[in-house]
């Protein structure tokens, strides 16, 4: 059996599954990996080994064992590139994410929006504006981002528990959507639209008291939240919108929090939020939309987890968003960009203490900080095939601190230095959450896009840092 960085290519091709009263179909090692009609794919382990030179985003060759991003061999980008820490995305899997979701929302009224926080490099949300989505902001500066990105604001979003008075004017008079999240941030709103003079549409983000079942600093959708209104306290807002000629209630939004795999929770939340929406309604007030957030969680793992896919979250609410006649919202952030990109690492060299073994790269979690930070897994593989012997290894950083570390107890092909060695799915939350610490560089980053590489941002420099204190 051929071994491919740590894995056996009969193991990660086991990947169809039936559904109920369906033929099991199992592609074997090297066969071409099609969707057949009424074949229903429910987990995703085939696609991390596809025909070699042939695949889709990120994957092993079944013809040769290397590690490909669509067409070309990472192995050949690494060579043409001259930083040996990078960022490598994959334009063909961010397009195929994002038209998953318009897929799915065909025959309903809607607004896809992605969630800039999520990855603000400015060249794929250029691509994404032009594709067509909407997008849904945080701060002031991703709104401007945004702006610079080509994303219409009449198609934007702009949640936070702490926006900003400055903020708040930019959204006002550029005409972004607003979710309100608090009484402070009413008058907040209220306060920018008077002084733009120019009326806010805005929607009450209230929390269901759902709880979805992820890592707690990514669930947004609990009782004990800083996130959004009270249930008990929604009439007070009534009251107060309609107190405030400034403001125009336009719908009500919800989010439940990041990692979601079960899409029966967001059918519970959009059932108590259509209650809600009829009894807004029932004070006359005409509600357009309904904001159900993003959320989706993506097979870290790379073992083939049965995930729901954009159609399946789709699907559970699409009834009530019929029924009630609205546009449904969705702030897919994660699952539009996750899974496009890697961060392809240098081997250091590798170590022991006699009680663990280490393989020491170039990458830290000031470069890709989620495994330190939530004790996040994400998969990682080298670069090229390997017959080394395999050990097991923590995968960790120069950064001093013990907790420095991308990935503990993986099990190897033992690597020499300077072999290429990946943490994958790495397009959401990492560089967007990187730093600078140790005077580390945040690292240049590159597209794969019609069958070339382009840096879309450049390594970060030491001279630029320093140029923050110049004149002080």
């Amino acid at each position: 059996m051929q071994t491919i960085s740590g894995r056996s290519v009969q193991s990660r091709c086991l990947a169809r599954v039936a559904a109920p009263g369906r033929k099991v179909c199992v592609v074997r090692a090297g066969a071409a990996v099609q969707d057949k009609p009424g074949e229903k794919v429910v987990g995703s382990a085939w696609q991390f080994t596809q025909p070699a030179g042939k695949g889709l985003g990120w994957y092993t060759g079944a013809e040769d064992g290397y590690l490909y991003v669509d067409q070309l061999r990472v192995e050949d980008i690494r060579r043409q590139v001259p930083e040996a820490l990078f960022y490598l995305y994959s334009k063909n899997r961010v397009m195929h994410n994002y038209e998953s979701y318009k897929k799915a929302l065909e025959g309903l009224d809607s607004l896809p929006c992605y969630a800039v926080k999520a990855n603000n490099n400015l060249i794929i949300m250029k691509q994404l504006a032009a594709a067509g989505s909407g997008a849904v902001l945080v701060s002031g500066n991703e709104l401007k981002m945004a702006i610079a990105a080509g994303f219409d604001p009449s198609r934007t979003i702009f949640n936070g528990n702490g926006k900003l008075p400055w903020e708040l004017e930019l959204a006002v008079e550029k005409g972004v959507l607003i979710n309100i999240d608090s009484e402070f941030d009413l008058q907040n709103i209220a306060a920018a639209a008077r002084k733009t003079g120019k009326k806010a549409k805005v929607l009450l983000r209230i929390n269901p008291d759902v709880d979805p079942q992820v890592h707690p600093y990514v669930s947004t959708g609990l009782a004990g939240s800083k996130f959004g209104i009270r249930n008990s306290h929604i009439k007070w807002f009534l009251d107060a919108i309609r107190a405030e000629p400034m403001l125009e209630l336009v719908g009500v939004h919800s989010h439940l929090g990041s990692t979601i795999t079960k899409v029966n929770i967001f059918r519970d939340a959009a059932v108590i939020m259509c209650e809600f929406i009829k009894m807004i309604r029932a004070e006359g007030f005409e509600l357009k939309y309904l904001n159900i957030g993003g959320g989706l969680g993506i097979d870290y793992s790379h073992e083939g987890q049965v995930l729901p896919t954009p159609t399946d979250l789709i699907d559970t609410v699409r009834d009530i968003v019929k029924e009630l006649g609205l546009t449904l919202v969705i702030e897919p952030g994660r699952s539009m960009i996750a899974t496009s990109c890697a961060l392809v690492n240098t081997v250091t060299g590798v170590k022991t203490n006699g009680n663990k073994n280490f393989i020491v790269v170039d990458g830290s979690m000031a470069t890709l900080i989620r495994p330190s930070l939530y004790g996040a897994y994400q998969h990682i593989e080298l670069t090229a095939p390997s017959t080394a012997e395999k050990q097991t290894f923590d995968v960790v950083g120069p950064i001093c601190e013990s907790g420095d570390y991308l990935g503990k107890d993986r099990v190897l092909p033992t690597p020499k230095a300077g072999d290429g060695l990946v943490v994958h799915d790495a397009g959401a939350y990492c560089m967007s959450m990187a730093s600078n610490y140790n005077l580390k560089m945040r690292p240049a980053e590159y597209l794969v896009e019609d069958g070339k590489v382009r840096k879309i941002r450049h390594e970060e420099t030491l001279e630029q840092h320093m140029a923050v204190f110049e004149g002080l």
